[in-house]
C-alpha cells in the first residue's frame, strides 16, 4: 500500500474511527508513541532523548562489563530519534554525545580502528553542520571544543581531523 492509498482509505473513516486507529497505533508502536510524545509533550521529549543517550552510552561504556562499540547500534539510536523528533537542538545533542562517548571510549581502551575514527569524524562534521545551520553554536561550542581537548592523545590523525572540522565551521 502506498501513502495515497492509505490517505484515501483514511478519508472514509469518521473522526472517532481515526482517533481510535491512532490510539491503537500509539499503544502498539514505541515509534508512534515517541513521535506523539515529542509532538505534544515537550517536557517528556527530554526523557525520550535520554533513552537514546542511554543506548549510545551502553554501547560504548556500559555500567557493567565492556562496551561492544557497535557503531551501527549507536548510529541507529540517532537515526531513530531523528524520526520521532524534529527538535534540532536535541538531535545535535545526541550527535555530539555520540562523539563525546566515543572519545571517552577510546581514551579508556586505547586506539581503535581507523574506520571507528572515520565514523566519529563524520558524525562530528554532521553535528557541527546542524549546529551552525540551526544557530545552536552558543549551546554547543564549549562541548565541541572540549572534544578536541579530550581527543589529543588518540591515534590515526583523529584529533587533527576533528580540529580541522571544528575550525572549518567555527573560524
Amino acid at each position: 500500500m502506498k501513502v495515497t492509498e492509505l490517505k484515501n482509505n483514511l478519508k472514509t473513516l469518521s473522526k472517532e474511527e481515526l482517533i481510535k486507529e491512532i490510539s491503537e497505533l500509539f499503544k502498539k508502536s514505541t515509534f508512534v508513541k515517541e513521535h506523539y510524545i515529542n509532538k505534544f509533550y515537550s517536557k517528556s521529549s527530554l526523557e525520550i532523548l535520554n533513552k537514546y543517550k542511554r543506548i549510545i552510552k551502553n554501547e560504548f561504556l556500559p555500567t557493567n562489563g565492556f562496551g561492544k562499540a557497535r557503531l551501527s547500534v549507536a548510529k541507529k539510536a540517532i537515526s531513530d530519534f531523528s524520526k520521532v523528533s524534529n527538535n534540532t537542538e536535541f538531535i545535535a545533542e545526541l550527535m555530539i554525545y555520540y562523539v563525546e562517548v566515543s572519545v571517552e571510549y577510546t581514551n579508556t581502551y586505547g586506539d581503535i580502528t581507523e574506520s571507528f575514527y572515520n565514523s566519529m569524524e563524520g558524525m562530528y562534521d554532521k553535528a557541527l553542520n546542524l549546529i551552525m545551520s540551526e544557530d545552536h553554536i552558543d549551546k554547543f561550542q564549549k562541548r565541541c571544543f572540549k572534544i578536541l581537548e579530550d581527543s589529543e592523545d588518540t591515534g590515526w590523525g583523529f584529533n587533527e581531523q576533528l580540529t580541522e572540522i571544528f575550525y572549518n565551521y567555527i573560524a
